[in-house]
């Protein structure tokens, strides 16, 4: 583990220092050659770049999964296994379903009324990382807020192994959580697949889920053909201790969190020296003996008093912040910008993670400043009714032709000044 001590320099400053050791550490991509492929090429294309990066020793038959063969992993999955997963759905599912606003209809003092409903989008496609490992988890992170949202159509993307078959854990996820559509491709490749359609694969209207650099990348490229929920980065978090927080729990919660890759920052905050320097003996203890977070990077920033570490973190924006502090409820209330805060000593991110029922795709790179978690909100879009009775006509009109003469636009005035 490479640890670093940052100096305390303010809220403001010290979140910057930690953003900018935090970026040094990320790759840089160029996605515009496979877009310019998938584009070009279509399934040919995609299959091709799918057995380059992923099904390395044999190539899947098709893109698309059949059906079947995800009903039946489902059937034969480890019955322990399939317990957990559909607790999680259903914790995610409750959540989720908490989140849908209901139509508003406001009566303004002139006379007319606007309305305001919200309306699923047709199509989602939902990226679930994979590969080396399986996250059944990221699909259901993904599919069940769009399910919630009443998204009609749900194509999942998920990169093979290198026999060229998606994870069992990961089709029986699909199936368990009503996704429409299974297709085993991974990277930029799928993500352009998605957004600009193939001969296989209908575009959609919105891309959700986490990825490594080469998937934000192709995000970022299509965003405006379609929607995507947030460009997430390499999982981070921030922990605040007090003075009882045990080193051993917060050593595991930081290492957890490194094992999404050596890209993942991980940064912990506290008064007093004495319980930091436990932490970062501890954290690097347990990551002596754990090969997959040997390589994290770990900051660690003493602050003067409590309220500091909270002003940090909401300067910070971490995507997740656990405060292990015995005030902790009192804290959280004044946390603003992080993506999802765990309250209290029992609050590991683990728990999020997994199986408390929150979402993990979250924003990353201090993006918990504009954006949240994932939710039904990603899949649903904005519809406004105005609805001009004759006496709002009569009332609004010279205002709308004062306005439309000031802005050159007269044309709209009259618009407005014939319904009087």
């Amino acid at each position: 583990m490479r640890t670093r001590r940052f100096k305390w320099e303010g809220a403001s400053a010290t979140a910057a220092e930690l953003r900018e050791w935090a970026v040094a550490a990320l790759a840089t991509v160029d996605v515009g050659p496979i877009e310019a492929d998938v584009r070009a090429g279509g399934d040919a294309a995609v299959l091709r770049l799918t057995q380059r990066f992923d099904a390395t020793e044999s190539a899947p038959p098709s893109l698309r999964v059949d059906p079947d063969r995800a009903a039946a992993a489902l059937a034969r999955l480890d019955p322990v296994l399939r317990e957990a997963l559909e607790l999680v759905a259903a914790n995610i599912e409750a959540v989720s379903a908490a989140q849908l606003g209901q139509p508003q209809r406001i009566e303004l003092p002139q006379g007319h009324a606007v309305s305001v409903r919200q309306v699923p989008v047709g199509a989602a496609g939902i990226y679930a990382p994979g590969g080396r490992a399986a996250y059944p988890s990221s699909v259901l992170m993904g599919a069940i807020p769009a399910r919630v949202a009443g998204v009609g159509r749900i194509a999942l993307a998920s990169p093979p192994g290198a026999d060229g078959s998606l994870n069992p854990a990961v089709l029986a996820a699909a199936t368990l959580c009503g996704v429409d559509e299974i297709y085993a491709m991974g990277g930029a490749q799928a993500i352009f697949a998605l957004a600009w359609g193939t001969e296989t694969i209908q575009p959609v209207d919105v891309i959700a889920g986490p990825g490594n650099a080469w998937v934000t990348e192709a995000k970022r490229a299509v965003y405006g053909k379609v929607g995507i929920d947030s460009l997430a980065g390499p999982s981070e978090l921030l922990l605040v201790a007090g003075h009882d927080t045990d080193p051993d729990w917060a050593a595991l919660d930081l290492c957890a969190q490194a094992e999404h890759g050596a890209e993942s920052p991980l940064v912990a905050v506290a008064v007093e020296e004495r319980v930091l320097e436990a932490i970062a003996a501890a954290a690097e203890a347990a990551a002596e003996s754990r090969p997959t977070v040997q390589d994290a990077q770990l900051a660690l920033v003493q602050v003067p008093d409590i309220e500091a570490a909270v002003d940090l973190a909401n300067a910070y924006a971490p995507e997740h912040l656990e405060l292990l502090e015995e005030d902790a409820a009192l804290l959280a209330d004044r946390v603003t910008t992080a993506g999802c805060v765990f309250v209290g000593r029992r609050g590991a991110t683990a728990f999020g993670d997994y199986v408390a029922g929150s979402n993990h795709v979250l924003p990353t790179g201090g993006a918990g400043r504009f954006s949240g978690p994932l939710g039904p909100g990603a899949f649903r879009r904005r519809i406004a009714n105005v609805v001009i009775t004759a006496d709002a006509a009569e009332a609004l009109a010279p205002a709308a032709e004062t306005i439309a003469r000031a802005e050159g636009l007269p044309v709209h005035g009259e618009s407005a000044m014939i319904r009087r």
